[in-house]
């Protein structure tokens, strides 16, 4: 996808016919990979729902080792980070780019907080011996805690390389709203990051429950 503005506005890309049909293509693109994304994590989410239906009294005792305040610290830091993305695409759209920047940066930022609360609960993990596999070494753990364990650094694993990716694409932007490309006239861009930091953030809103709410 790619569109730039000269003297006479804005050209679709060499293989498109239009400007309308490059910015159909590219939501219907973004539209596809996110499926992609909910198809993926739903897999996760079944095997979670089939063996916590084997072992719910294991599942409801492993939770009790997740920190629930950290996990609802991240909960409201993703929401308000999901408010600034979506804020930043309105003022794209309205040609405030210098405002979009800003709210970009926050959602940056809100980003790299929940990483570093997740280092904090991954390490603390790590020292009780809750890191399923060879080095799975917490004392009186039931035999099938591990399992839980094997879910959740899977899930929550997953969820923080998306993260990751999210943040990589969000300085993308920056660099290129320093670069004026976008206008009230062309934001798709902008508004895919939007659409694929919104997924991120709900399946974390899932996750959230799921992995700490249920002990």
């Amino acid at each position: 996808m790619s569109t730039t503005n000269n003297e006479k506005g804005i050209v679709p890309a060499h293989h498109f016919d239009s400007v309308a049909q490059e910015e159909d293509a590219g939501i219907q693109g973004i539209w596809l990979f996110l499926a992609t994304e909910v198809l993926m994590f739903g897999g996760l989410f079944v095997a979670y729902a089939i063996f916590r239906g084997m072992y719910p009294e294991m599942f409801h005792h492993a939770s009790k080792y997740l920190d629930t305040k950290l996990g609802a610290l991240n909960t409201l830091v993703l929401i308000a980070s999901s408010y600034s993305m979506a804020s930043a695409v309105r003022s794209t759209q309205k040609g405030d780019t210098q405002k979009s920047f800003n709210l970009i940066l926050i959602t940056i930022a809100c980003a790299l907080i929940f990483m570093t609360v997740k280092y904090f609960e991954y390490t603390h993990k790590f020292h009780e011996g809750l890191f399923p596999g060879a080095n799975f070494s917490h004392p009186g753990a039931d035999k099938h805690l591990g399992l839980f364990f094997g879910l959740y650094f899977v899930m929550t694993g997953l969820h923080a390389i998306h993260i990751t990716v999210g943040v990589g694409l969000m300085v993308w932007l920056l660099i290129r709203i320093k670069r004026g490309d976008f206008s009230p006239h062309y934001f798709i861009p902008v508004d895919a990051v939007g659409l694929y930091w919104h997924i991120v953030d709900i399946i974390w809103i899932f996750l959230f429950p799921l992995l700490y709410l249920i002990g």
